[in-house]
């Protein structure tokens, strides 16, 4: 054999060696893969099926199917012009934004209080400390569901003083909304922040810095990571949310979507699930693009700590 023929030989072989050990590894494997697809085929089918219902042109689910009998665009058209049948349907706009903004300030608000809260009792020794964790957990023990009638009357009382936060507004909703998850953010909050070391404090505070600058510019940005997984459910969790909005928002324009799109299908004779199936769509859009934008940290903040190192 010569030099140029054996040249040529070596790169097949390698080649060939690299490809046994993946192809006995996907024999071996085939059935996590087939898992996988099946997995994804079941959580991807209501999407498909949501989307196929936003662009059919009949407003049943009867004679609904994963690929629409009409396209049309008209489902879309109809949540932002008032329609004989269901003339708060051009109020789709405000029930965007609001929900954009109590689902907003919620997150920052949760993060930031939350935040704070946690690295205090992660860092700090003070009187009642033990108690006031404990506290929270138990709190975290009763749903907020079950306080219903209560945040309704408390609501109803402060919102006779202080009109901001009454009835039918939106900052009462979110300050319901943020003694809601404050607990249970700050527990996971402070387990994270007990594994940042403590040195780091300690370094920033021999060159000088004050406890501000330790929080902001040293443990703020180390938690970036669980801040956004924190960011992230919350955003979702509000987005979603239906009962407590129901009760607290009373007029059509001071609801949220999920309040708001109820209305499409609430009654014997007012189903209209083509448009319902519309907002929805649209309502996706925010929570979508913030995972994308925060799909790094969110990974880092789900396995950190999953491995020592």
């Amino acid at each position: 054999m010569s030099t140029a023929e054996h040249a040529a030989e070596v790169p097949a072989q390698r080649a060939a060696a690299r490809r046994g050990p993946r192809l006995k590894n996907f024999g071996d494997m085939w059935w996590r893969h087939l898992v996988g697809i099946v997995a994804s085929v079941i959580a991807l089918f209501p999407v498909v099926y949501v989307i196929s219902a936003a662009f059919n042109g009949d407003s049943t689910l009867s004679s609904a199917s994963v690929i629409p009998h009409s396209f049309t665009w008209s489902n879309f058209s109809t949540l932002f012009s008032s329609q004989k049948h269901f003339a708060s349907a051009s109020d789709y706009p405000y029930w965007y934004m609001n929900t954009v903004v109590v689902s907003a300030s919620t997150a920052l608000l949760t993060v930031v209080l939350g935040a704070l809260a946690a690295y205090a009792f992660s860092r700090f020794r003070f009187k009642g400390r033990r108690i006031g964790m404990l506290s929270l957990l138990l709190i975290q023990m009763f749903p907020q569901l079950l306080a219903v009638v209560a945040i309704y009357l408390i609501v109803h009382s402060v919102g006779g003083i202080f009109h901001v936060i009454g009835l039918n507004t939106i900052t009462a909703l979110i300050v319901v909304y943020l003694g809601g998850v404050m607990g249970v953010n700050t527990w996971l909050l402070k387990g994270f922040f007990d594994t940042i070391p403590a040195e780091l404090d300690e370094s920033a505070r021999v060159d000088g810095a004050t406890p501000g600058q330790v929080f902001w510019g040293v443990v703020f940005p180390l938690a970036a990571p669980v801040l956004a997984v924190i960011a992230m459910l919350s955003f979702i969790g509000t987005l979603n949310e239906f009962v407590i909005a129901s009760v607290i928002l009373q007029t059509s324009r001071h609801q949220t979507l999920a309040v708001g799109l109820y209305n499409f299908i609430n009654g014997q004779y007012a189903q209209f699930w083509g448009p319902f199936s519309a907002g929805v769509l649209l309502a996706a859009i925010p929570v979508v693009i913030l995972f994308l934008s925060l799909q790094k940290f969110i990974v880092q903040g789900l396995t950190q700590g999953a491995v020592k190192g």
